[in-house]
């Protein structure tokens, strides 16, 4: 029994999909990349250099995950084609390669939202720093 093609073509959408939601996620760090510069060139602050410097490792990340994303779906289309050519082993195994590739993608991403949630916690740091300092201020 060898591979149906319908199998490779039931990842289309779904890696259709996940890129858009990474390029969504570059997007957005790109715009907060840029905001932030913008800020830190006005008034330099170590939580800002901080958050850049994450935003920096994140953006890596975020360009490996769709470098994984989009060889993923090259190695899908390649194995729908040597499917329909008659190379059953052959396709399976490059199936199996797309998967790996989707798979490490995935768990980029799992490591790119831990960075995101640190990068909330250091900005949450800083607002309990201030509104301290805010009430430090009011009692004297």
């Amino acid at each position: 029994m060898g591979l149906p093609m319908t199998t490779p073509a039931l990842l289309f959408p779904a890696i259709s999909l996940l890129m858009l939601a990474y390029t969504n996620r570059f997007v957005v760090l790109a715009q907060l990349v840029r905001e932030l510069y913008i800020q830190n060139r006005q008034e330099p602050d170590v939580i800002l250099e901080e958050q850049i410097s994450n935003l920096r490792t994140r953006l890596d990340i975020i360009r490996n995950m769709q470098i994984l994303g989009a060889l993923s779906f090259f190695f899908c289309v390649m194995s729908m084609l040597l499917l329909y050519l008659g190379s059953n082993l052959v396709g399976s195994i490059i199936f199996g390669i797309s998967l790996l590739m989707l798979l490490a993608s995935l768990g980029l991403l799992v490591v790119e939202l831990q960075m995101s949630i640190n990068a909330l916690n250091i900005q949450l740091q800083d607002c309990k720093k201030s509104s301290i300092l805010k009430r430090k201020n009011k009692i004297k």
